[in-house]
């Protein structure tokens, strides 16, 4: 049987009725990006969509468990993801990141990787709406000391300052949250074009 052309990204985008994007939800740890990342991939699938969420927590225990927290191991966490979210773009689908990514300039590899198939969603619950939260026990261990370097307690937390979408997730409920983030994404997946 002869070889046949490969498919391109505009006919998987065709088959697929949507354009692929790359979404990193951003925030501190309980802000809620994992639970908004499964609750957006829900909401697309009933509307036929395809989509699938890359977890940073998931990540970390597979693809990227060799890798611990220093800052050259956190940029490669975040290399690995960025270049996983390309290969999936390319053929057509939403990717919705989950990450903490705590730095501008490690968000900035993704934006460099995707280029304008990238958005950044702030999930901007407070430091203490999140220590409330702990459903971890996280920041209850990083307050003892046993997690230094925890994002929030011994490492920073830079918001986005320039992000696509800022969604208070200590004041809006996971339904209100996944609303928004459907409505502010449904254009620019319909259209074509990365008008979100």
């Amino acid at each position: 049987m002869a070889p046949t052309a490969s498919i391109s990204r505009r006919q998987r985008e065709a088959r697929n009725g949507h354009r692929g994007v790359a979404i990193l939800l951003t925030g501190l740890p309980a802000s809620g990006k994992s639970t908004l990342a499964q609750g957006l991939q829900a909401a697309l699938f009933e509307q036929g969509r395809h989509s699938i969420v890359l977890d940073g927590d998931a990540l970390r225990g597979g693809l990227n468990k060799d890798l611990g927290f220093a800052d050259s191991d956190r940029l490669e966490n975040i290399r690995r993801a960025s270049e996983l979210a390309a290969l999936l773009v390319e053929n057509g689908q939403i990717v919705v990141l989950a990450m903490i990514a705590p730095l501008v300039e490690l968000r900035a590899v993704f934006a460099e990787r995707l280029g304008a198939d990238y958005r950044e969603v702030w999930c901007s619950a407070s430091l203490a709406v999140c220590e409330g939260r702990d459903p971890k026990g996280h920041y209850a261990r990083a307050r003892k000391g046993e997690l230094p370097g925890f994002t929030g307690i011994g490492s920073p937390y830079e918001p986005p300052p320039h992000a696509s979408l800022e969604l208070d997730t200590g004041v809006l409920s996971a339904q209100q949250c996944v609303e928004r983030l459907l409505g502010w994404l449904a254009p620019g997946l319909d259209s074509g074009e990365p008008s979100f």
